[in-house]
């Protein structure tokens, strides 16, 4: 019997060895390759050791939310001419569209936001802004697998997949990389936005869906009187005796390992999840602050709110989602037709819960070692698409990172005057990667993988770490 086969029949008895087992895990040294280069681990001590994305999925206007570009305002309903040719992704350029929301001052950096995200505008001081990012692709499902996992061809790990690879757990009890999807269903390109690649499969995000009479598929045995705890128990005895039968002859693949890891996390989380997924014990302040009081926030809200008790209790990666597929009537960011009314109802349920995921984490003492990451896969246009609408504009946008030591109400690089392209400081997602594996102690030139003769990365051959936007 292996430890882990010990560990797990025994473990519940032996608290000391269990306990042992987790401290030993929670921070290890860097991992050497053949060559000596360090690999996995931690490179030099970290400024955080948890992350939240927020992806905002059908690509989020920059110059309708933290983009302010008073030419817009001056030039409004005149022809779109930026002194070269316009490519956009279906339409010809339309007029110059003004924001249809105010736009004023914020915080003590003095931030521009617009009234469309006006929960998050109070937040300015704790964001570092990247308002010249810059995707190559202008077609959704590839420019999101490039903010995912830095290439914009499916079938690369995520880099949810990438921390949970170099650092491990943090919690024995919990997935290391949880997604919490929009209710109504996935982004373009659907779970390959969280999928392990070519890492071993167990690195690949957890799904749960919270809103979901069963959050997490097929977690718990149907009712009836057939499976009980006790012939469960036996059931995943007996199955882990034959995994491991036919594991001793299969040495190198990492697919059975996985599996037998996941029943034997499935089986704790059947403890755990209960507790996790309940928010009756939060405070009533606590869940007004997330907008569960409101059925517009409440979906978006809940899985904030869930984001935070998974990182309390030692998930490192959590990829929250705002906007599903690009269906009819819109449900994400998407917005050719209707800019006012589609990313008017977006932002309404993401922007409160968004904000109070700031405040909550700050207010606990959390925020100092967790990253909270908001992005998109690319901005929209500064013409009009038809009367109302915004095409895809792939060679600008904004993101924002808070806390895990990051600096607050900065902004680094720039887009030109019309929020049409990057001016300053071009950055791409793998300078983004870059930066964030730094804050957790990983160099990104060092966690490595090699597949296929070739040694990747979350970073491809690029990536900076972005120095000035750090504290």
């Amino acid at each position: 019997m292996n430890r882990r086969d010990f560990l797990w029949r025994y473990g519940g008895g032996l608290g000391g060895i269990a306990l042992a087992h987790l401290l030993g895990s929670e921070l290890k040294p860097a991992h050497a390759a053949a060559d000596g280069v360090l690999t996995r681990g931690l490179h030099h001590p970290p400024r955080a050791q948890r992350v939240i994305q927020l992806f905002m999925s059908g690509a989020a206007s920059q110059c309708d939310t933290f983009d302010y570009k008073p030419l817009l305002i001056e030039r409004a309903g005149k022809p779109f001419d930026p002194g070269e040719k316009v490519e956009l992704f279906q339409s010809d350029a339309g007029v110059v569209m003004p924001c249809p929301w105010e736009w004023k001052q914020h915080g003590a950096c003095g931030k521009w936001v617009s009234s469309l995200v006006p929960h998050l505008a109070q937040c300015v001081d704790d964001m570092a802004f990247l308002p010249a990012m810059v995707a190559k692709s202008n077609v959704h499902g590839p420019a999101t697998f490039m903010q995912t996992t830095g290439f914009v061809l499916p079938g690369f790990p995520s880099v949810g997949a990438w921390v949970s690879y170099g650092l491990g757990s943090l919690s024995d009890n919990l997935p290391t990389f949880v997604v919490l999807p929009d209710a109504r269903g996935f982004a373009p390109g659907g779970p390959k936005n969280w999928g392990a690649g070519f890492l071993p499969s167990n690195h690949q995000g957890t799904l749960i869906h919270p809103a979901a009479e069963n959050p997490i598929a097929d977690l718990f045995a149907p009712e009836g009187k057939y499976v009980t705890p006790e012939s469960d128990a036996a059931g995943i005895d007996v199955l882990t005796q034959l995994n491991r039968m036919h594991e001793s002859g299969r040495e190198g693949d990492t697919r059975l390992d996985a599996r037998i890891q996941s029943f034997e996390l499935a089986a704790k989380l059947q403890l755990s999840a209960p507790e996790v997924l309940d928010l009756r014990g939060e405070s009533g302040a606590t869940k007004k602050l997330y907008g569960l009081d409101n059925p517009v926030t409440e979906d978006f809200g809940r899985n904030c709110l869930l984001a935070r008790r998974l990182l309390e209790r030692g998930t490192r990666f959590v990829q929250v989602w705002s906007g599903a597929d690009n269906a009819f009537p819109r449900r994400n960011w998407d917005s050719h037709e209707d800019l006012r009314k589609d990313h008017g109802d977006m932002a309404a349920s993401m922007d409160r819960p968004a904000a109070a995921l700031i405040k909550d984490l700050k207010a606990r003492g959390m925020l100092d070692d967790t990253i909270v990451i908001w992005t998109t896969e690319f901005g929209r246009m500064p013409c009009s698409q038809g009367s109302a609408g915004r095409d895809h504009n792939p060679f600008t946008f904004t993101s924002w990172v808070a806390g895990g030591g990051f600096k607050g109400g900065v902004t680094h690089g720039a887009s030109d005057e019309w929020s049409y392209k990057a001016a300053e400081h071009e950055t791409y997602c793998y300078d983004l990667h870059a930066t964030v594996l730094h804050q957790l102690g990983i160099d990104h030139e060092k966690l490595t993988v090699r597949n296929n003769g070739i040694d990747r990365r979350l970073t491809d051959v690029h990536g900076h770490v972005i120095q000035e936007i750090l504290a």
